[in-house]
């Protein structure tokens, strides 16, 4: 577990820049749940970490811009009774969270316009849904 954090490919958190905090867990832990710091707090520092280049910076400052405090993302794991567990699962969702932060955005999408066939089929569906209606209309005569 010790070493650095594989967000991407690309993209390695060095393991100083990761901060770690421990506190008791709320969750399942019979007797010793009072007394073992289970609960994981992991942070990162996304404005002055060295992992990311300045494009990748600024896509996750403004994506994470509701999670960051002071720059600061912090993600938290208390699901399982060990320490050790709950500090995988801050790692992995930690990675997972600053992976998809920055991510590049999806091509824009190309309108196009519906085929001739399409339009045709859905215009005989209406004139036939319509004398459908037509029918089962009282006569006004």
């Amino acid at each position: 577990m010790a070493g650095p954090l594989r967000v991407t490919r690309s993209v390695l958190v060095p393991e100083r820049e990761l901060r770690w905090r421990f506190s008791r867990s709320s969750g399942p832990g019979g007797q010793s749940v009072n007394t073992a710091d289970s609960r994981v707090e992991l942070s990162l520092d996304v404005r002055g970490t060295t992992a990311l280049g300045p494009v990748q910076r600024a896509r996750a400052e403004e994506r994470l811009e509701d999670r960051l405090v002071d720059g600061v993302l912090t993600v938290t794991a208390s699901e399982h009774r060990s320490q050790l567990r709950n500090r995988e699962a801050a790692l992995q969702r930690l990675a997972e969270v600053l992976a998809a932060a920055i991510a590049p955005p999806p091509r824009p999408r190309r309108p196009t316009r519906p085929s001739r066939g399409s339009v045709e089929r859905r215009l005989a569906d209406k004139k036939r849904r319509s004398k459908t209606k037509k029918l089962r209309r009282a006569d006004e005569d």
